[in-house]
């Protein structure tokens, strides 16, 4: 048997002493056979998020790794004739929900996209857009970025 097979066996007996002897097998315990290692990452957990921003113009909804996988999320409010500002989405993907209220998805060189409740609309990766309230009431939607490449 090589030294890699037996090496990961010893392991796995060692670990079996410890879980036979009843001690708990930590990274942080000088005595546990993890010692030093480094802590897995949590795991994304079931996660429920009012939708009560308050007076609030970006609420954070999912704030990406390690609360998610890569998906980030916020519900935006924007008064009548206020942007969010043109921004880029990078290497992600976006999905803009609209709640309530009306504005415009703009992006250069296209015509401006209509944004209202009933309407789901895309970003492609690498795509620079504005939203825009363009009604008479408050505009709020939800976005939704994730990782793409």
């Amino acid at each position: 048997m090589s030294r890699k097979p037996m090496r990961a066996l010893a392991f796995i007996l060692l670990m079996a002493c410890f879980a036979v002897a009843g001690r708990e097998i930590r990274a942080d315990d000088p005595a546990s056979p993890v010692a030093g290692a480094a802590a897995a990452p949590a795991a994304p957990q079931v996660k429920v998020v009012a939708l009560e921003p308050g007076d609030q113009t970006y609420f954070l909804l999912l704030n990406g790794p390690p609360e998610t996988k890569s998906m980030r999320s916020g519900l935006v409010t924007l008064a009548p004739g206020k942007s969010i500002g043109v921004h880029n989405t990078r290497s992600n993907e976006e999905m803009i929900i609209p709640l309530e209220g009306q504005g415009e998805l703009r992006i250069a060189g296209r015509d401006p996209i209509v944004l209202k409740p009933g309407l789901v609309t895309y970003a492609p990766p690498h795509t620079e857009h504005d939203v825009v309230n363009t009604g008479k009431d408050r505009l709020r939607y939800i976005f939704i970025v994730a990782r793409a490449e």
